[in-house]
């Protein structure tokens, strides 16, 4: 395990003094934590996203407190070397300062290193709070998904010029509340590139073009382990759905043809106790031995 990312080292990522691109992928699981981190990412960020890629909802509303405490946790025990960024839910940030420093501590506690949540200058007295509280703050800006029936659906953002102008603005009133980084999303590159250069903290984009200072992805998609829903910016550098299936339907051939298990996937008795046995065992249909997360277990 190389060097742990700290959220001030993160904030010290920018592209214009010379640092290296930052990376951030989303994954909600230990598998997908230990795959991330070794492949050598800087951050992993708990999305709220997990509502709809792992739970199956149709947005991100309904994750709560709980569910992104209980996936940051599955993640954190991985002890990546990347950084932990957990996002707060809706409705965890928005009614008191209060209620978002308990929600945000919940999610530290949990394991995260840092946290994340949506909006720009209409946040800053909760991102102030968070901040006073010494939590890291990642905000995020542009396409918010926790707004999407406000916005009117998932649609790029900054289209205009005054639209962008308000997310220079948006953007700078974070990084005076404290922000260390700043996450652009569906947002024309050419209003990212202007967004990363107003501001001193690196910009992580996600269909925003190059010019940001890092880029993120969900790691379902850039495994092609979800296929139904392609967005414009995702690059596929894997078809496992495609692979996995292929492989559970030759699982399913083999036992139904009988040729799984083999002789050599299953458990034999001495030989003295086979025999004795034997005659019991073609009338007990009990099963004896079990598998379960990669440990034996007698019944």
């Amino acid at each position: 395990m190389g060097a742990r990312v700290t959220a001030p080292a993160v904030r010290n990522r920018k592209v214009a003094q010379g640092s290296d691109p930052l990376v951030m992928v989303t994954a909600y699981d230990a598998p997908g934590a230990r795959m991330v981190d070794e492949a050598g990412a800087d951050l992993i960020l708990v999305g709220d996203s997990l509502a709809m890629v792992v739970l199956g909802y149709d947005d991100t509303l309904q994750v709560t407190v709980d569910d992104m405490a209980h996936h940051t946790a599955a993640v954190a025990r991985t002890n990546p070397a990347a950084l932990v960024v957990a996002d707060l839910p809706w409705m965890s940030y928005h009614v008191s300062a209060e209620d978002t420093v308990r929600n945000a501590a919940r999610l530290m506690r949990a394991g995260a290193g840092a946290v994340k949540l949506e909006g720009g200058a209409k946040r800053v007295p909760m991102v102030e709070a968070i901040v006073d509280a010494e939590i890291p703050v990642m905000g995020h800006l542009g396409l918010t998904p926790q707004s999407v029936h406000a916005v009117g659906g998932f649609k790029v953002q900054g289209k205009t010029a005054d639209a962008a102008q308000r997310l220079v603005d948006d953007a700078m009133a974070l990084v005076d509340a404290g922000v260390f980084s700043i996450v652009l999303e569906a947002v024309p590159d050419v209003v990212a590139r202007r967004v990363t250069e107003a501001v001193p903290v690196p910009t992580i984009g996600i269909g925003a073009g190059r010019h940001c200072d890092g880029q993120v992805l969900v790691l379902h998609d850039v495994l092609g382990l979800e296929d139904r829903i392609r967005p414009k910016f995702v690059r596929r550098y894997a078809t496992l759905k495609a692979d996995g299936v292929e492989a559970l339907q030759a699982f399913c051939a083999d036992v139904r043809t009988g040729a799984f298990p083999s002789e050599d996937e299953t458990y034999h008795a001495p030989a003295a106790l086979a025999e004795e046995l034997a005659p019991a065992a073609a009338e007990d249909d009990d099963v004896v031995v079990g598998l379960y997360g990669g440990a034996t277990m007698s019944v």
